[in-house]
């Protein structure tokens, strides 16, 4: 496994596995607590994993934590997605640039994503599992949520919507989120 930093986004990184096959199918690690201590980050932090099976189509984000915010590393453990990060934190270089990637089950990369930055993604597969693991415990009432078709973000979406939850069909735009957040 090996870290390599996204340049879009300061501080993130894509945790990249080496797969092992054979006869019997494939095998590799997706996780590793060197790896992420070699970039900085404390593998002990990790309080919570969670897993999103959605089908193509379903769009979910972009969503944010207020308050300290959330890390999280999200891995595509089944299917493929199209992933979004935005930088949303003001002292931040990369203050409001947008990074996109494809996570797929046969690479099983890693994404991490620093707290403070939003996050979303668009199932490209018929079924695809997400899995989540996040630096502290889940609190409904920091959610977060901006519109996925801001036009100042302008996310290059692959596919039409077929399916997204009533929260983020209600989600404000960037300029309202980012209001709220100064004020």
């Amino acid at each position: 496994m090996k870290a390599t930093e996204v340049p879009a986004i300061t501080g993130a990184y894509l945790f990249e596995t080496t797969s092992y096959t054979d006869e019997r199918g494939s095998f590799c690690r997706t996780f590793d607590a060197d790896v992420v201590r070699s970039v900085g980050l404390d593998p002990d932090a990790f309080v919570q994993d969670s897993v999103s099976r959605s089908v193509r189509g379903v769009l979910r984000g972009l969503h944010l934590r207020s308050g300290a915010g959330e890390a999280k590393l999200v891995r595509c453990s089944y299917g493929r997605i199209f992933d979004v990060v935005v930088d949303l934190r003001p002292h931040s270089p990369t203050y409001r640039d947008r990074a996109f990637f494809e996570l797929t089950d046969e690479t099983q990369t890693t994404l991490y994503i620093p707290a403070g930055c939003a996050h979303g993604f668009q199932a490209l597969t018929g079924t695809a599992d997400v899995s989540y693991r996040i630096d502290r415990p889940h609190d409904p009432s920091e959610d977060v949520t901006i519109a996925f078709d801001d036009p100042e973000l302008a996310i290059p979406w692959p596919l039409p919507v077929t399916s997204m939850s009533r929260r983020d069909r209600e989600a404000l735009s960037l300029a309202q989120v980012l209001k709220h957040k100064e004020g």
